[in-house]
């Protein structure tokens, strides 16, 4: 049995705040598993480097941010086929070697590791979050975009999800962890029109039109060739959308010049297709693996202990058990686990 006293690692006793996390399971695992060495195994030698970033991040953000509501949301396509269709490289790149399209190349060594953190979640009695057909990304959009009572903080690496960022009908925020959750950024609606010089009013699909002009190397998205983000920013802050910017293309009476009209109008196509594919989904339909109310203790603790135990990551799991909303005995140890 193990215990945590409460005055030496467990946050302080207050109630949570009512803050919704949303966190991108892939991006933060993937993350993880490239932040910290293989050389970090179970008892039986599997590595466990992205099990043990992994959890103590989740650790970290509920200290943090004290949520009231957490969910983990999931890839359960990672390629959805309505977003190839529309820009057949999209993703392509990241593709396995020999398989038919549907399969993400991912590192031998992570591979085993994801199930040992979705067991971790369900048995501490975390949320996950899923749609068949849909990305991560979607699934964090759709859940973002219904919430109407509490603040949201969608937590991801991925840039593409600063379109979700805004002030209404609750806000809507973005901790980027790109350059690791040390040096994360929060970003509202003025922090990405500041950062990426997109029109304020406008912000969160202002910034997935930028991406759509610019492209994404990353997620095989080619852009329009000769407009990289400086230009792209300097176009939606001048005309103030896409769309403007596209009827600027035929309009003789516009001030667009004739070099980015000719590249506009070569690219008419993949604008067409494109917008579709950079925005993320705001009504997938999304299966929850349990109510997403962030428990007082582990669902599961005796199976949490086991798992611990068993995969060598007892350490970060204290860490994340010490991080829930509850309050211990005062002066004395809060216990789990058996």
């Amino acid at each position: 049995m193990w215990s945590v006293t409460p005055s030496e690692t467990s946050p302080p006793p207050t109630a949570p705040q009512p803050v919704v996390l949303l966190l991108d399971g892939a991006s933060l695992w993937f993350r993880a598993f490239h932040a910290l060495p293989e050389s970090m195994t179970a008892p039986d030698g599997t590595p466990v480097n992205a099990v043990r970033g992994f959890v103590d991040m989740v650790a970290s953000l509920i200290r943090r941010h004290r949520p009231s509501r957490l969910v983990v949301c999931l890839d359960l396509d990672w390629r959805p086929a309505f977003r190839v269709a529309a820009v057949p490289s999209y993703k392509a790149h990241r593709v396995a070697a020999g398989s038919d399209g549907t399969v993400e190349e991912v590192p031998p060594a992570l591979l085993p590791q994801v199930p040992v953190i979705l067991d971790l979640l369900a048995a501490a009695g975390i949320a996950t979050g899923g749609a068949a057909g849909f990305e991560a990304d979607d699934v964090l959009g759709t859940l973002a975009a219904q919430e109407r009572t509490d603040p949201v903080i969608v937590v991801s690496g991925d840039r593409d999800l600063l379109q979700v960022v805004t002030d209404t009908p609750v806000p809507v925020r973005v901790l980027y962890v790109g350059r690791g959750l040390a040096k994360a950024e929060l970003f509202g609606p003025a922090e990405v029109a500041e950062r990426y010089g997109v029109p304020a009013d406008r912000a969160g699909v202002a910034y997935a039109e930028l991406a759509v002009l610019r492209g994404d190397p990353s997620d095989g998205l080619p852009g329009v060739k000769g407009v990289g983000e400086k230009t792209a920013s300097g176009l939606l802050m001048q005309y103030g959308s896409l769309a403007a910017v596209r009827t600027a293309v035929t309009d003789e009476t516009s001030r667009l010049s004739q070099g980015m009209r000719a590249k506009l109008a070569a690219a008419a196509d993949y604008l067409d297709a494109a917008l579709p594919v950079v925005q993320v989904a705001t009504d997938a339909h999304v299966q929850m693996s349990r109510p997403d109310v962030l428990p007082p203790v582990p669902a599961h603790p005796d199976r949490l202990d086991e798992l611990a135990r068993r995969w060598g990551v007892e350490r970060p799991v204290t860490s994340l058990v010490a991080a829930l909303p509850r309050e211990g005995p005062a002066g004395g140890p809060v216990s789990w686990g058996g």
